[in-house]
């Protein structure tokens, strides 16, 4: 997989005048590394219906454009698209808004526990765990369920060094994130059509992937609220609901986790939720993307392009059957 150097990731203008660093872009597309920012709301149920202009509200599919034969190489959006263009439930259900009203959200102090069915469970401080743990940068394109898409250079470490540092033990199947709950500051939370705080969860073995994230920056700065400040997951093969934000506690489990759109919205969002071109949501299809910041679509990629990287993960499951 390949790793950015920090003198490549910042300032911005770097990502877009370098031609080494386009060409290493380039090549991402065949499936090394690239991801989007969907938030951790950006599943869209039957309350909300907004899917690059489609007006379906029941269970058809919409007649979505043709994807363009050569799309443009995976640039990473700007920071300003990235940072004003946000789902995040949690604060509105509006994107345009998010940002405006995350603003004061209080990142500091802020405590991440580890534990459940581990030998060696910690809590953290999240200044103790950014220094404890050595950051890296990363391109990851990320696929909204939505049908949109991003790319985007975060600042984090694999989760995996957070998970083998408190020694799961041999019961241990499944982690579980769960985000603040703060009403006070989260006005969303105050919607009771959702079971608060958000959450989320991975098999074992699919956390333990290098390519599963904890991020704490993007484009070399600290991450903003809206973002999902100051820890959130990023797990680039997966929609983007499934990178939880705001993360305040991590348990490792026996059994399934149920996250809030499962709850929500059981019939339309399952617990893998992997990037899958052939398997429709119940309401649009999801063989095309609208990139962010361009006029087409394009062909949505299996696992979003990070095949080789997971793969192995599902060998003889049923992708369709395991959404």
């Amino acid at each position: 997989m390949v790793k950015i150097r920090s003198s490549e990731i910042t300032p911005e203008h770097v990502y877009f005048s370098r031609r080494k660093f386009m060409k290493g872009i380039g090549a991402l597309a065949l499936g090394s590394v690239v991801m989007s920012a969907c938030s951790n709301q950006e599943a869209v149920t039957a309350k909300e219906t907004v899917i690059a202009g489609s007006t379906t509200g029941s269970t058809s599919l919409f007649e979505e454009p043709a994807p363009e034969a050569n799309p443009p190489a995976d640039t990473p959006n700007s920071y300003e698209a990235i940072t004003t263009y946000n789902n995040y439930y949690e604060f509105s259900v509006m994107k345009q808004q998010v940002a405006d009203m995350a603003k004061d959200f209080k990142t500091s102090p802020w405590t991440v526990q580890v534990g459940g069915l581990v030998n060696n469970p910690k809590t953290h401080d999240i200044d103790d765990l950014v220094k404890r743990f050595p950051q890296e940068e990363r391109i990851y394109r990320l696929r909204c369920v939505e049908g949109w898409s991003m790319v985007i250079p975060w600042q984090g470490f694999p989760l995996a060094q957070l998970l083998k540092e408190v020694e799961p033990t041999a019961k241990a199947k499944y982690v579980r994130f769960e985000s603040i709950l703060a009403p006070d500051q989260m006005p969303g939370q105050n919607d009771a059509y959702f079971k608060w705080p958000y959450a989320e969860g991975l098999r074992l073995d699919e956390a333990m992937n290098d390519l599963a994230l904890m991020v704490t920056g993007l484009y070399g700065k600290p991450l903003p609220p809206q973002n999902g400040a100051p820890l959130r997951l990023a797990v680039p093969w997966k929609y983007g609901f499934k990178s939880a934000k705001a993360i305040v506690k991590i348990d490792l489990v026996e059994e399934q986790p149920t996250s809030l759109w499962m709850a929500a919205a059981p019939d339309e969002y399952g617990f893998y939720a992997n990037v899958n071109p052939e398997k429709a949501h119940p309401r649009w299809s999801q063989s095309s993307e609208r990139r962010i910041g361009e006029g087409g679509r394009r062909k949505t990629l299996l696992f979003n392009g990070y095949e080789a990287e997971v793969a192995h993960l599902y060998t003889g499951m049923d992708l369709n059957a395991n959404y």
